[in-house]
C-alpha cells in the first residue's frame, strides 16, 4: 500500500504540471491570432496613396507629388485582390496603367497626337543596281568563210555600224570558185532547159540550186546572188555585214589579216535598251514581281529618273551579299546609261488600304508593340498591337487600334514612363529613377528616359522630404 502511495502521488504532480503547461501554450496562441487579427485590420484600413509617375513616392494622405507636382492616387495592395473588389477599386485598378498629363507637362514633354486613319500603304523598296547590257540586242560578226581581209570599214571601238552597210571585206579562193561553180550551173541549167527529156532539164535546176547553196553558206546574201546572176562574173571580195545595228564596243581584227572560218571580227551591241541588275535583299525580294515598275537614278544625271520594269527574278540567291537579282529592263535614249555604271533604284510596292501610323508611335519592348492611344483629354492608355509592313516613316497597324483613335507620335516613351505601378500596362522600368532636372549644358541623369526631367518646383512648393519615399 505505501508503495503504491509513493508511485501515484509523483503521477498526480505530473499529470496537473503538464495540464497547466498545455493551457498556458493554448492562452498564447489565442493572444497571437487576436493581435495578428487587429494588425491586420488596421494596416487593411490604412489607405496610402502613391504618384503614378515616381512610385516610390508613398504618402499616407492626399496630396501632390514633391518631385512632379502631380495629385496622388490611391494605392491598391496586392492583398486586396484576395476578397471581392469594390466597384470604386475595379475602377482604380482599371486605371492602373493609365497616364494623365496636364497641359503644361504635355507641352514640357513635347507629347503630340494624330488622328489615326486607314489609307493607301506603298512601300518604298531602295536598292542598288548595275547597267548591262541587253543580251538580247548583242550580236558577234564571225567570218563566214577562211580568207583575208582585204579592206576594213570599221576601225575603233565605239562606232556605230549599220546592219544594212558592210563592216569589211574579204578576199577567199574558195569563195571565188563557189562562184565560178554557180555561174556555170546558171548556164548549163539555160542550155538544158529546153531538153526534151525531163530529167535532163531537172537536173540542170539541181545543179543551180546546190551551188546556191554552198554561196548562201560562205555568207552571201540574196541580193548578192542575184547580182552575181546579173554581172556573169565573180566578186573578188565579199562584203561582211552586223545582224544588227550598234555600236562596236570590241574588235578583234585588223586590215590585211588572215582569217579562219568561225573567228570573231566585231563585238555589236544595241544601247537603245538596256538591262538594270538590282540586288535585293532577302527580306524584301517577296515583295517584287514580274512587271513591276521601277524607278532609276544615277548620280552622273542629278534630278533625272529613267523607268522600266522588272522582266526576270532570279532564282538563286547570293550568299555573300545576301540578295537576289531582280533583271529591270528599259529604254536608254541617247545612250545616257552606260554599261557597268551603278545607279539607285526605287521599287514602289502598294500594299493596298491599311490602318496607318507614323513609326515614333510604336514602341517596340522586345517581345511587344504598344501604343499609348488619348482616350480622353490628357488621359492615356497603352495598347498592345500588331504590326504588319513598315516603310520609312510609316507603319502598318493589323489590330489593337481602330480609325478615329488618337495615338502619341512623340513623347511616347515618357508617357510610358509614368505607367510603373504594378498591373501597369508599359515597360519594365525597374532600372528607372526620377532624378532632378539636369543643369543648363549638363546631361541627363544616368538611368532616365531623354525627355523623363523632372518638372521643376513651383516658387513656394514645400522641399522635397527624403522620409516619403519607401524604396
Amino acid at each position: 500500500m505505501s508503495l503504491n502511495k509513493k508511485i501515484a502521488i509523483p503521477l498526480i504532480f505530473l499529470l496537473i504540471a503538464a495540464a497547466a503547461g498545455g493551457g498556458w501554450y493554448l492562452w498564447q496562441q489565442k493572444s497571437a491570432k487576436t493581435s495578428t487579427g487587429k494588425d491586420a485590420k488596421v494596416a487593411q484600413g490604412k489607405q496610402l496613396y502613391t504618384c503614378s509617375m515616381h512610385p516610390f513616392i508613398i504618402k499616407d494622405k492626399p496630396g501632390t507629388c514633391p518631385i512632379c507636382g502631380m495629385e496622388l492616387i490611391k494605392k491598391i495592395d496586392g492583398a486586396a485582390g484576395s476578397g471581392p473588389m469594390t466597384a470604386e477599386q475595379k475602377q482604380q485598378a482599371e486605371m492602373i496603367g493609365h497616364v494623365s498629363l496636364s497641359p503644361t507637362q504635355r507641352v514640357m514633354a513635347n507629347v503630340a497626337t494624330i488622328e489615326v486613319r486607314r489609307q493607301d500603304l506603298n512601300k518604298e523598296i531602295n536598292a542598288v543596281g548595275i547597267v548591262q547590257f541587253d543580251q538580247s540586242r548583242q550580236a558577234k560578226v564571225t567570218a563566214w568563210i577562211g580568207g583575208r581581209i582585204d579592206r576594213l570599214f570599221v576601225d575603233t571601238v565605239g562606232s556605230w555600224v549599220s546592219k544594212s552597210k558592210p563592216v569589211a571585206e574579204v578576199y577567199s579562193p574558195d569563195l571565188v570558185a563557189t562562184q565560178q561553180e554557180y555561174l556555170l550551173a546558171v548556164k548549163s541549167r539555160d542550155q538544158l532547159k529546153n531538153s526534151p527529156i525531163a530529167s535532163i532539164s531537172q537536173n540542170g535546176d539541181g545543179l543551180v540550186q546546190s551551188a546556191k547553196q554552198r554561196l548562201l553558206l560562205f555568207g552571201v546574201r540574196e541580193n548578192q546572188i542575184a547580182q552575181l546572176e546579173k554581172a556573169g562574173k565573180p566578186n573578188i571580195r565579199l562584203p561582211i555585214y552586223t545582224p544588227l545595228s550598234g555600236i562596236v564596243i570590241e574588235k578583234m581584227v585588223q586590215q590585211g589579216q588572215y582569217v579562219n572560218t568561225g573567228d570573231q571580227l566585231f563585238n555589236i551591241a544595241d544601247l537603245s535598251n538596256v538591262w538594270v541588275e538590282v540586288e535585293v535583299y532577302e527580306n524584301e525580294f517577296p515583295n517584287v514581281h514580274i512587271g513591276q515598275r521601277v524607278e532609276i537614278r544615277s548620280q552622273s544625271f542629278p534630278g533625272k529618273s529613267f523607268s522600266g520594269k522588272v522582266s526576270y527574278i532570279y532564282p538563286f540567291l547570293d550568299p555573300k551579299t545576301r540578295t537576289v537579282k531582280a533583271r529591270v529592263e528599259m529604254p536608254n535614249p541617247g545612250m545616257r546609261l552606260k554599261p557597268d555604271m551603278f545607279v539607285n533604284a526605287i521599287i514602289k510596292v502598294p500594299l493596298g488600304s491599311a490602318i496607318v501610323v507614323p513609326v515614333t508611335a510604336v514602341l517596340d519592348t522586345g517581345t511587344r508593340q504598344v501604343v499609348w492611344v488619348e482616350s480622353s483629354p490628357g488621359m492615356f492608355e497603352p495598347r498592345d498591337v500588331k504590326v504588319g509592313q513598315q516603310t520609312d516613316d510609316k507603319i502598318q497597324i493589323i489590330s489593337g487600334i481602330n480609325p478615329g483613335d488618337k495615338v502619341a507620335v512623340s513623347g511616347g516613351y515618357l508617357i510610358d514612363s509614368e505607367s510603373q505601378l504594378k498591373g501597369g500596362g508599359g515597360q519594365d522600368h525597374s532600372k528607372h529613377t526620377g532624378g532632378k532636372p539636369a543643369a543648363p549644358g549638363q546631361a541627363p541623369a544616368a538611368g532616365g528616359h531623354e525627355g523623363h526631367t523632372s518638372q521643376p518646383a513651383s516658387p513656394g512648393k514645400k522641399p522635397m522630404n527624403m522620409d516619403d519615399m519607401k524604396m
